[in-house]
């Protein structure tokens, strides 16, 4: 069997664009992969939905959008117009080379054409390419790809490298792609892929071993698994009254969410985003080790930064050790890291995630003897629950986790057996700049800079961007708004007159040396627009440093 030629699976991405129902996505899906060899199943099926290596690899291609477009510049010769009117009617680099190359490209693609494998072993060497060089070999070689490549099979190759495919297959209709193609319940597919987290490899098992090999998938150590996600909730009687009274209350924490591994003395840590942290964090491993009681586990917690008196400090001193590759002991004084589990999916091989969640809980008790646990409480009554709630916003923290007893864990899944309930706060602040949108807000100002008024100078200071929280009729009728207060542009940035007031619902105040006023909303996102209010009648600069001084009547700060 000759090997798939890499155009196959760009023109599949053609096929998938021209259609938006998701049963005809997963269709054409299907019929792609059972035309595929074994050992081509595993990266094809990751390629199209735009990566290389499942998501708890720790390898990346680390390649620039310059560094992309000096490649692709190489092979064209664009005048100056041609590239703005690409600039300009192009939806995202991928849409923006295959424009170059159909209107520019001096020479036809080199021979012999793309594979499949050919593509996946490149894009692998890129990735572990490395040291003195390295930026200079992995454009060699991705311009080797690019030479071999038509417009649209180039189109594809810069997709996969910014993991924008915009055909409308995610990792959903893939997985039913999977099952029709392997004549397998979608269930049974899903169900495997919560327990690897590599699609590549489920694929080839489903499509090569059938029922009797997925039947077979179970947790691995040091293979993490995507976390159990939550919906949010307004109030404490719309979680109590879902769970009928059988739900527990826990500290929401201003932190980050880490997955540990535990086989004896090997311990790994992994972020949400299934990334290796293990050595950022040796003091979470040191505690692990000390006071986990059992051999073999997978629990889930909270890193939490704390200040000399352990109590919680803004999210961003938590980056900086996550951040942290060298000189990690200096900063582990610097800034320690409190653990905080909250979960146990694995212990002394037997999976839980099956388990009520009240069952996991106690056996998460009992391995870690009541230690370095999350603060829960299981209310009788919504009083109780709003009174735990005032605790934990008290105490420092987000908010509360509202979770049902009798629920089992659903890794990666958004379910309503979790909700978040988070303390947030609003302002009133100014649009002073908007961003062009790409993808489906392509032809929209949809980036909304937003800013307060220094009551001292009068001048509106940029604390943030935002694109959440609006509706795309509102980003329409605010696009023509915007335009027609226009002062100035530069780059993909249109700069107006302060007259449009929003309100914000945001989570945190943050220091940021990025912005003139010294402050950044965290998680900002559009409420509402404020017609009723005139810029003069924003919230100030002033205003946001007594918000930002208050914070820390609860939250520990570094001195």
């Amino acid at each position: 069997m000759k090997d798939t030629p890499f155009a196959k699976l760009a023109y599949l991405g053609e096929q998938l664009e021209r259609t938006t129902k998701r049963l005809e996505l997963s269709k054409l899906v299907a019929g792609f992969l059972r035309e595929l060899s074994p050992k081509e199943i595993p990266p094809a099926v990751r390629l199209t939905i735009g990566q290389v290596f499942p998501e708890w690899d720790g390898r990346a291609l680390n390649i620039s959008s310059k560094a992309v477009m000096s490649a692709v510049d190489g092979l064209v010769e664009a005048s100056t117009d041609l590239s703005r009117q690409v600039s300009a009617q192009a939806v995202d680099p991928g849409d923006a080379t295959r424009m170059l190359l159909e209107q520019a490209r001096k020479q036809s693609p080199v021979k012999p054409p793309l594979t499949i494998l050919e593509v996946f072993d490149t894009f692998t060497e890129i990735a572990e390419t490395a040291g003195k060089g390295s930026r200079a070999r992995k454009k060699e070689l991705l311009t080797g790809l690019l030479s071999r490549a038509d417009a649209i099979e180039a189109k594809y190759l810069v997709k996969v490298i910014h993991q924008e495919m915009r055909h409308g297959v995610n990792e959903g209709v893939m997985l039913d792609g999977v099952a029709r193609a392997a004549g397998l319940k979608s269930g049974l597919v899903r169900r495997a892929n919560q327990l690897w987290g590599d699609l590549g490899e489920v694929a080839l098992v489903a499509l090569t071993e059938g029922k009797a090999g997925l039947d077979k998938v179970s947790m691995r150590l040091f293979r993490p698994i995507k976390p159990m996600l939550a919906q949010t909730a307004e109030s404490q009687a719309e979680a109590f009254e879902r769970y009928d009274g059988k739900v527990a209350l826990e500290h929401k924490l201003d932190g980050a969410r880490v997955q540990i591994h535990r086989r004896g003395d090997e311990v790994r840590i992994y972020s949400r985003q299934l990334s290796d942290v293990t050595g950022s964090l040796p003091d979470v491993v040191a505690e692990i080790k000390a006071k986990l009681q059992v051999d073999e586990a997978i629990v889930e917690g909270e890193a939490v930064a704390v200040d000399a008196q352990g109590r919680p400090l803004p999210f961003q001193h938590l980056m900086r050790r996550f951040r942290r590759k060298h000189a990690v002991e200096a900063t582990v004084k610097e800034i320690p890291v409190q653990l905080y589990l909250f979960d146990a999916l694995y212990l002394d091989g037997q999976s839980l995630i099956d388990a009520p969640n009240g069952e996991r809980w106690a056996a998460l008790e009992q391995a870690m003897a009541g230690e370095n646990l999350v603060q829960r409480h299981l209310p009788k009554t919504i009083e109780e629950a709003e009174a735990f709630a005032q605790n934990a916003y008290q105490a420092g923290h987000e908010g509360v986790m509202a979770k049902e007893l009798n629920s089992s864990y659903s890794p990666g899944v958004r379910g309503k057996s979790w909700f978040k309930l988070k303390h947030v706060v609003s302002l009133d602040v100014v649009i002073v700049a908007a961003d062009w949108g790409y993808g489906r807000r392509h032809g929209w100002l949809s980036n909304y800079h937003l800013a307060v008024r220094d009551e001292d100078t009068g001048e509106y200071l940029v604390v943030g961007k935002t694109f959440k929280g609006v509706t795309d009729a509102e980003f329409i009728e605010m696009t023509a708004r915007l335009l027609k207060i226009e002062k100035s542009r530069q780059g993909s940035a249109v700069y107006v007159e302060p007259r449009v007031v929003v309100e914000v619902l945001f989570n945190e105040i943050q220091e940021s040396p990025q912005y003139k006023s010294g402050f950044a909303l965290r998680f900002a996102r559009v409420s509402r627009f404020r017609e009723d209010k005139s810029p003069t009648q924003a919230d100030t600069l002033q205003t946001l440093r007594q918000l930002y001084d208050d914070q820390f009547r609860y939250k520990g700060r570094l001195e």
